[in-house]
């Protein structure tokens, strides 16, 4: 019996060392990660398959690289083809961005090993012409790329803007021609051309079903009819105002052309009084809405007050509206009387007038409407009630600052409250800022 003890004692011992040496390696490992002992006491390398690859899928990039160090088999799953479907390029320079660009050695490493897996790509770029020159030589290295999502993202001006235009349209051509499954392309402030979009019109006009080219100017009407005589299965297209004209939308509404289910229109000026924007007749609208009588329209005005004389004069069947900067009473005024189809409507900010009028007026004539975000604005009490009053439960979404509202005889802040939410049918107060 003795020997028998004996002989439990000496077989518990080794596996008390592999434990101890277990929890020596554990805690090692969570060292990379900042944790403490008490939350690294298992074996994070015994972890099931599907539960690592999660683990992944969560963490920024470089947290992800460092974990792949952990065990080996952890960096398998590091390099399994489902992470590297979505992947951003953070490019940017030390000495004029905050950014964290992605290392350079990882970078070819992902060109090397996974630019077949990849399908979601975007590159954020800072304001330096390096960062995006960087960007471009990336996209010259994809030839062997199956994208369905590209997207060039500036976090500043000029960026793009200061590539040659030959050497920028030399790498999109690899991804266009190598890719062909692209579906949504985004692209702002870029120099993309009508050349670059012939090239991307003839291998991907099976797939594209998204466009958007925000401060694009070497984009013509001509590039965008090509895209609209031969993509018959876009459905967005987003682009500036300066390229919008009667003609355009003349030919987007002849049957040959897309049934879009999304338009998108940036109306921006960068200086006071220097541009002045051309008119687009209301038969033009009309015969897009007839074409695609379920399109929205979605304008976004980036304008100072002296430079929207042109806009909103006769009828217009825009169903989203976004100003970013402040909108006069008089521009208002006309969008009630002018925007019947409106869905959804954001006032960054206006002068120290009420809007009393205004909004009832908006709340009379636009009977779709079921969005409403007021900024820096002010509106009497009363009049905010009757214009929620007047459109009833349709409104889903009311977002406005407690500042914009002024208390009068009638209505004080907390009985604005109980009105308010009376007459939606569920509990509202303000916004400390509105979410949009």
């Amino acid at each position: 019996m003795k020997r028998a003890r004996q002989k439990v004692v000496v077989e518990n011992e080794a596996p008390q060392t592999s434990q101890k040496s277990k929890k020596q390696k554990t805690c090692l490992y969570g060292s990379l990660f900042g944790e403490s002992d008490s939350y690294t006491s298992m074996d994070w390398g015994s972890l099931p398959h599907p539960v690592i690859l999660r683990i992944f899928q969560f963490l920024p990039l470089v947290d992800r690289a460092r974990a792949s160090s952990v065990c080996r088999r952890w960096n398998e799953i590091f390099h399994i083809p489902d992470l590297w479907r979505r992947f951003e390029f953070e490019l940017s320079q030390p000495a004029t961005s905050y950014l964290k660009s992605t290392h350079p050695d990882l970078i070819q490493q992902i060109i090397k090993r996974h630019a077949d897996h990849l399908q979601y790509v975007s590159f954020k770029v800072d304001s330096s012409t390096e960062s995006a020159e960087a960007a471009c030589d990336i996209l010259s290295q994809l030839v062997n790329c199956s994208i369905k999502t590209l997207g060039l993202i500036s976090t500043a001006k000029p960026s793009f803007m200061n590539v040659s235009k030959a050497h920028f349209a030399s790498a999109l051509t690899v991804v266009f021609v190598n890719s062909k499954s692209l579906s949504s392309i985004k692209m702002d402030d870029t120099p993309l051309d009508d050349p670059s979009l012939k090239v991307l019109v003839a291998n991907n006009s099976d797939t594209l079903k998204l466009l958007k080219m925000s401060s694009c100017p070497h984009v013509s009407p001509a590039g965008i009819l090509c895209v609209a005589d031969q993509c018959h299965g876009l459905k967005e297209l987003a682009l500036n105002y300066y390229i919008l004209s009667d003609e355009l939308l003349l030919a987007l509404s002849s049957e040959k052309h897309v049934d879009l289910e999304h338009l998108r229109i940036d109306v921006v000026s960068e200086n006071p009084g220097q541009v002045e924007f051309h008119t687009i007749k209301k038969q033009s609208w009309d015969a897009l809405v007839k074409h695609s009588p379920k399109v929205n329209i979605v304008m976004y005005f980036f304008l100072y007050e002296e430079e929207f004389d042109t806009f909103f004069r006769e009828e217009i069947p825009v169903t989203h509206l976004y100003f970013g900067r402040a909108v006069s009473k008089a521009m208002l005024g006309r969008i009630g009387m002018n925007c019947p189809r409106l869905i959804e409507l954001v006032v960054c900010a206006n002068g120290l007038q009420p809007l009393d009028d205004e909004l009832i007026r908006i709340a009379e004539r636009c009977k779709n409407l079921t969005a409403m975000g007021l900024g820096e604005c002010e509106v009497t009490c009363r009049g905010f009630i009757e214009f929620v009053k007047m459109c009833g439960g349709r409104l889903t979404q009311l977002s406005i600052m407690e500042e914009v509202l002024i208390p009068d005889n009638d209505y004080s802040l907390d009985r604005l409250h109980l009105e308010v939410s009376k007459h939606l049918g569920r509990m509202w107060f303000p916004d400390m800022m509105p979410t949009w």
